[in-house]
């Protein structure tokens, strides 16, 4: 069982390495670690998001916990109900991209506050496996229903400025972007793919991760005339974007645009993913504001951002945190300040990117090694002019190029990303990084 218990969440098969008697035992678990009162509680479309929440909110309410049951909504409406509600808990019933018969839980605080493996998951499982639960409680807590669906979309919706139609195809993954993306409807003209709950995905995966699940919304794109294309992954947290050719939009990309829409309203801390071209930290300064770089994984870009009370942040795996969500992801609010930016510039979404590719990136690229300590020694020692960042694994910057090294959480992998001023130097540096990697 401890396996289902994640660096961010808990995340298993289901009926397999999670069941329902095990969602008992963690809802108890979680009540009795944070010692909670009211918490709010989201599933997606999986089948057995339902028996789960049931499950789990039967092992709140036994430890005195009111439940406010959200229903079937995405994760980003998940949090800001956690914060509007003004609950001091909230869990998310979903495993994000994972295939079907996969489910789980994110966990947070109170205002969406995460809670990481290093902030509670560790302590959670402890408490399920010794079932260490606190003794029965006076009380049992209720379950009462809150539709946030309508809160949500008039507060996201309060910052579009366009002046101008906005024509985009989104692909809905058969996910609960069909919730999060009621959003963009009347804000936007939609042509949607795969706009049907099925917690199956019977079309493609929902991750915009892996490139050629884009190629449907790509074909749609290039069959029509729209200013861009959406695609959510399976709880909509995270969303990837195709401009008005088809072409994907990297992520960073995508948080240099975000940026420059958004200090055009308020200027204030943006933060970007340290694997991030070394553009976004420049169009974030030349739209006056205040760059930071950030480590990898929602808990500690969400704790950076709190500490500095920042605008927004990206993540190169399209994760988009807005402060206006309680610093936490909404994809519908990333595609808002796309859609301004066209509005505003009258330029596509193409042209708004190609001033901003100004480098040559190597993509992150994974290596099986035995030893990921001698890896780290080896680059240190070879790469001693550069300015050294050990914000997230090893980065090493130059005048004309840089990389960053990070070991993998879970398995015997590091992962490069580098990035350089011309195709040939990022080519050249990245077969050599490589090779003392895998040495």
């Amino acid at each position: 069982m401890s396996s289902i218990f994640k660096a961010y969440d808990i995340r298993g098969i289901y009926g397999e390495t999670l069941t329902d008697d095990i969602a008992y035992d963690i809802g108890k678990a979680f009540a009795t670690f944070l010692s909670c009162k009211k918490a709010v509680v989201g599933r997606d479309m999986r089948p057995h998001s339902q028996p789960l929440f049931q499950a789990l909110a039967r092992g709140l309410t036994d430890m005195g916990v009111d439940v406010i049951d959200l229903g079937l909504c995405s994760t980003p409406m998940c949090y800001y109900a956690n914060g509007k509600q003004e609950a001091d808990a909230g869990i998310m019933i979903t495993a994000s991209h994972n295939p079907g018969e996969w489910n789980g839980f994110k966990l947070c605080r109170e205002k969406a506050i995460p809670i990481s493996g290093a902030t509670g998951i560790k302590d959670i499982e402890q408490i399920v496996q010794s079932k260490a639960f606190k003794s029965a409680q006076e009380r049992i807590g209720t379950v009462s229903s809150h539709d946030i669906t309508e809160e949500y979309i008039a507060h996201i919706r309060s910052f579009s400025e366009l002046n101008r139609p906005i024509h985009v195809a989104i692909d809905y993954a058969n996910g609960m972007g069909i919730v999060e993306g009621k959003v963009l409807e009347g804000l936007f003209e939609i042509e949607p793919l795969f706009d049907e709950l099925d917690g199956t995905f019977p079309n493609h995966e929902a991750n915009p991760l892996h490139l050629e699940t884009f190629e449907p919304l790509q074909q749609t794109i290039r069959d029509g005339k729209f200013d861009f294309g959406i695609y959510f992954d399976g709880d909509a947290d995270r969303a990837g974007f195709v401009d008005e050719k088809g072409g994907i939009v990297p992520n960073d990309m995508t948080t240099a645009l975000i940026a420059e829409a958004m200090l055009e309203r308020k200027k204030g801390t943006i933060f970007y993913d340290l694997r991030s071209s070394w553009s976004v930290k420049e169009v974030i300064e030349e739209n006056g504001g205040a760059a930071a770089m950030s480590r990898v994984g929602h808990a500690f870009i969400k704790q950076q951002m709190r500490e500095a009370n920042a605008l927004f942040a990206g993540e190169l795996s399209g994760h988009y945190y807005f402060q206006e969500n309680y610093f936490a992801e909404s994809s519908t609010l990333a595609a808002i300040y796309i859609a301004n930016l066209l509005s505003k510039t009258g330029k596509t979404l193409s042209e708004l990117i190609k001033p901003i590719k100004r480098y040559v990136a190597s993509g992150e690229i994974n290596s099986e090694v035995s030893d990921v300590s001698s890896v780290f020694t080896r680059l240190r020692e070879k790469y001693t002019g550069g300015t050294v960042i050990e914000l997230d694994g090893l980065s090493i910057e130059f005048d004309d190029w840089w990389f960053n090294v990070r070991a993998s959480n879970t398995e015997p992998l590091v992962r490069l990303n580098l990035e350089a001023k011309t195709a040939e130097d990022m080519k050249k540096y990245r077969d050599e990084v490589l090779a003392l990697i895998r040495a």
